[in-house]
């Protein structure tokens, strides 16, 4: 008590330090007595040690002289209690953390004292340990360097025997809680860049590497995850598992993010190792046959997870070899896979403890056994050149003809996965030139280059195939390191392989991949979004000329904008015509920016949460101006990507803005004239005249009917329904108390009783419903508005249908200046 009232007056100073340390050394047995002063000593010592590092230097000597370390190990060993070993190692970790002269860190690590700690027998079943166990592993991992990290090892004849710290961490590296798994993967790879060259051989060593295997293991263990959270039947999510693919998602995407920067350490072999259980456990066995299509039996995943996990790992895991390998597998015709792979990769365990991965998968099917015929992909002719394909894919051995096929024949989810592949790779930077040919999604512009390089040093016979791309014949899809990776796809993963040679060689490649983009424009039961992806994998390709569009091409762009010109005239009579032409200018300026952009707009992972679409031919219930709204904004954004890709075929540059006549002047006969209103248009509280209203009735309220004057006016493109209340003061003038949108009323007289008039009310503003960018939930944003009903009651029939008949007139001449405005636009060829 008494020092109580001492310390809080003088806190941080060499007596109080003094104080603690003679008291913990009279400490012969921890117990429930004293276990709260040992908790406060060893924490009020690690406070004013690292105090006294950075003020006083009397401190750390005086904690070195009493051997303050050898105490710590000292009261955990007489300790029984949990709270207490939950202090030191927190005492511990603030210490490491903290201490800033490295004699400090040096005279800490410098003895067995902290190995003693390391290797301790503690109760890891105590979470709250346990975690503290991994914090004070993980400060230790921040100080290392290369010359504290020899402190941790033990050696034989310069030759590392045990490294406690790093065993004893990757224990827990695939621990249930994200949280300790975040914290040992941080702690290894604060090891791996110290860059010791004994310390990696020890890593890179067996049993040692194991580690590495078993995190390919979790790897696929996730993946395998994420495809049972999909139907299989429709291969989307149910949106009770949104949250759990969430998770997964990140799961995924975090162990490559790891395994990349395991790999960018630049430890010898580990590279190798992992790119080898990759490929031999994952992409050959599982992954890649899941590309076939027409096949269900034997495939691991669905099409959509392989495309996914296919992008992420190539997007990911920037490995040279890696990306290549995959590369060459997707070009070659496969003829056979020997029948086992090396005797390591014997696949996942079935039981484990904390230190393993639990999986689901066959050992058999992890083991290398690959079945040819689980390799073959069908693939049918593409719509616009179908003889051309039907030499290139008759066989349809070649997988990346799988994701040319999904383009033109998948659903929604598969043409996004398949144009995210095209762009992974083409994103890639590690991926050889000669790979992008051979994938025919080599730019232009790099082509042209290429060629030109060729002409400089003389290689060419002729200065016509500067620019002659079709000229590019076989040989050059076997330049660079093609033909390396065929070799040691059949020399070092014993997969047989001989490149397909078909026509002209890469230039066919090229074609089918053009061919395929402009069938994908042609198609539509595609949702605008994935369209605009195409567009602008597209622009990479052909970022300035027409030369490789021919006449079939151009044909079919024609036929597909014509047809999308006469579906959104039918617009122009729909439920939101005075939106119309907003929309347009701003998905116009929205498309030009997309496909102009260095990047995708989203994120490969977007695919495995695909928003509502409507496509042209759906038929959307009158009822429903919500339903409707968003399928004309579907058909603006189909609109304007092919007009896009009109002008793009034609040579021509995109103009900023479009051919839309300026609004015309208001007829002095209207009855917005009339009414007196001005080009602002009507607001609650305006003033107006009343000469054109009629009189009604409505309760917005049971119970509470009111009387208003009726009126429908028209603005150039704008309409309104407007109740006023008659001025007071003012005859034959009003109050403008509601309104509500002209266009989308679908008005009509009741059946039963000619005196009331009902109308729909739809919202003033068209609701979005658009995946969030960037964000890592992926929600919708979605606005909650309905339609509203209004029933309103007149003094006659004659009445009803004079309201009637003034809604029908306003909003014919709200749709013919809509017309009048994008006449220029939708006809234009």
């Amino acid at each position: 008590m008494w020092y109580s009232f001492w310390r809080s007056r003088d806190r941080f100073t060499l007596d109080a330090l003094r104080y603690f340390t003679d008291q913990l050394m009279k400490i012969q047995v921890v117990n429930d007595v004293n276990k709260a002063f040992v908790i406060e000593a060893l924490r009020s010592i690690a406070e004013l040690v690292t105090y006294g590092d950075q003020h006083d230097t009397d401190f750390f000597e005086f904690f070195m002289e009493k051997q303050v370390m050898g105490e710590f190990v000292r009261i955990l060993k007489i300790n029984k209690n949990v709270i207490v070993s939950v202090q030191l190692l927190q005492t511990m970790s603030i210490m490491i953390q903290n201490l800033k002269s490295d004699q400090s860190i040096y005279y800490l690590f410098s003895n067995e004292h902290i190995n003693f700690l390391i290797t301790y027998s503690f109760d890891f079943r105590n979470e709250e340990l346990l975690s503290y166990y991994i914090s004070f592993l993980r400060a230790i991992s921040g100080k290392l360097n290369k010359n504290t990290i020899s402190l941790f090892v033990k050696t034989e004849k310069e030759d590392i025997v045990a490294f406690p710290l790093y065993v004893e961490a990757i224990r827990f590296a695939f621990h249930e809680e994200g949280m300790i798994r975040t914290a040992v993967r941080a702690l290894t790879l604060n090891i791996y860049h110290v860059g010791d060259t004994y310390v990696n051989q020890y890593i890179a060593s067996t049993p040692h590497d194991d580690y590495f295997l078993n995190l390919v293991k979790f790897f696929i263990e996730h993946c395998i995850s994420l495809n049972g959270m999909v139907s299989p039947m429709t291969e989307i999510q149910r949106p009770e598992s949104t949250s759990s693919m969430l998770s997964a998602v990140d799961e995924i995407e975090d162990s490559l993010y790891y395994l990349n920067d395991v790999v960018s350490a630049g430890i010898p072999d580990v590279g190798m190792l992992i790119t080898d259980s990759m490929l031999k456990l994952f992409i050959f066995p599982m992954l890649l046959p899941s590309l076939r299509i027409g096949v269900s039996d034997g495939k691991k995943f669905t099409s959509v997870i392989s495309l996914y996990i296919l992008c992420s790992v190539l997007r990911i895991l920037k490995v040279k070899d890696l990306v290549n390998t995959v590369a060459a597998a997707l070009i070659c015709s496969i003829e056979s896979f020997l029948p086992t792979f090396e005797a390591k990769f014997n696949g996942l365990r079935e039981d484990h403890d904390e230190t393993h991965v639990e999986s689901h998968v066959d050992d058999e099917n992890l083991s290398g056994n690959l079945n040819l015929s689980s390799m073959i992909v069908s693939s049918p002719s593409l719509s616009t050149s179908s003889s051309v394909l039907h030499n290139c894919c008759g066989s349809a051995s070649v997988l990346r003809d799988a994701l040319i096929t999904y383009i033109t024949s998948g659903d929604d989810t598969q043409v996004v996965g398949s144009l995210n592949v095209l762009i992974t790779f083409l994103q890639t930077k590690e991926l050889d030139e000669s790979m992008l040919d051979a994938l025919g999604i080599l730019p232009q512009r790099k082509q042209h280059k290429k060629l030109l390089l060729k002409a400089l040093v003389g290689e060419d016979t002729g200065d016509e195939q500067l620019f002659a791309l079709e000229n590019c014949s076989s040989e050059d899809g076997r330049d660079g390191e093609l033909s390396i990776y065929l070799q040691r796809l059949k020399d070092q993963y014993e997969v047989s392989c001989s490149y397909q040679e078909v026509g002209e060689g890469p230039h066919m490649h090229r074609f089918l991949v053009l061919d395929a983009l402009i069938s994908l424009f042609c198609r539509t039961d595609i949702s605008a979004d994935t369209l605009w992806d195409g567009g602008w994998l597209l622009r990479q390709l052909l970022p300035y000329s027409e030369t490789e569009f021919n006449t079939c091409h151009v044909q079919s762009l024609k036929v597909s904008f014509k047809e999308c010109c006469s579906q959104l005239a039918q617009e122009q009579s729909g439920s939101w015509p005075d939106l119309l032409i907003q929309v347009i200018c701003d998905e116009w300026r929205k498309c030009k920016r997309a496909i102009e952009a260095s990047s995708p707009r989203k994120e490969p992972k977007s695919m495995l949460f695909p928003t509502k679409k409507f496509s042209s031919s759906d038929v959307i219930p009158i009822e429903s101006s919500l339903a409707a709204g968003e399928r004309m904004y579907e058909r603006v954004k189909v609109f304007v990507l092919l007009h896009q890709l009109q002008i793009f075929s034609a040579g021509r540059s995109l103009p900023d803005q479009l051919p839309i006549l300026i609004p015309a002047g208001f007829p002095e006969t209207s009855r917005a004239k009339s009414a007196g209103l001005t080009i602002i248009g009507p607001k609650p509280g305006t003033e107006l005249n009343l000469v054109d209203s009629v009189p009604c009735r409505i309760a917005f309220e049971r119970g509470k009917e009111r009387h208003f004057n009726f009126l429908a006016i028209s603005m150039g493109t704008s309409g309104w329904i407007i109740l006023a209340e008659e001025s007071l003061q003012k005859p034959c003038c009003g109050i403008v108390r509601v309104v509500a949108p002209l266009a989308g009323c679908n008005q009509k007289i009741d059946e039963v009783h000619s005196r009331w008039l009902h109308l729909r009310i739809r919202p003033s503003t068209l609701p979005l419903f658009e995946t969030v960018n960037n964000t890592p939930n992926l929600k919708l944003k979605s606005k909650s508005l309905v339609d509203g009903r209004w029933i309103l009651a007149f003094r006659d029939e004659a009445a009803c249908k004079s309201a009637l008949t003034m809604i029908h007139e306003e909003i014919v001449f709200l749709r013919s200046e809509v017309e009048r405005r994008l006449k220029h636009l939708i006809s234009e060829d």
